[in-house]
């Protein structure tokens, strides 16, 4: 079975990232699609998600503004829920999007607000 080029990248970048996990770090995880985002941290070991923020969340459908600044909020409230649970190291899992705009953006944020990766 042929397996296109996005499914290629995403096994290749996510394979990556979970040989080197340990088990001290959890995976975050992010899709974009042409207008929302989002991200999950996900605990491999376990196969469990533990948290996760949307853009198509109701406190957020409504808001008016632009991609970029969406992804800000996003990832203000990811933080804001992770040091809640006291998780402040991940993997930063990109998938198949390259390191640049909103994905960058957003793991900048991210930093801003005391995670590392």
């Amino acid at each position: 079975m042929k397996i296109n080029t996005s499914i290629r990248k995403r096994f290749r970048v996510s394979n990556k990232v979970k040989k080197v996990a340990s088990k001290d770090r959890f995976r975050l995880c992010i899709s974009r699609s042409s207008k929302n985002i989002s991200a999950q941290i996900i605990d491999d070991v376990n196969k469990t998600t533990l948290l996760s923020a949307s853009s198509v969340e109701k406190d957020l459908k409504g808001t008016k503004v632009n991609k970029i600044e969406l992804s800000k909020i996003v990832a203000e409230k990811l933080a804001k829920k992770a040091q809640e649970k006291k998780i402040i190291k991940v993997y930063f899992d990109r998938g198949i999007y390259k390191y640049h705009g909103r994905v960058k953006v957003f793991a900048e944020t991210l930093r801003k607000n005391g995670m590392e990766f």
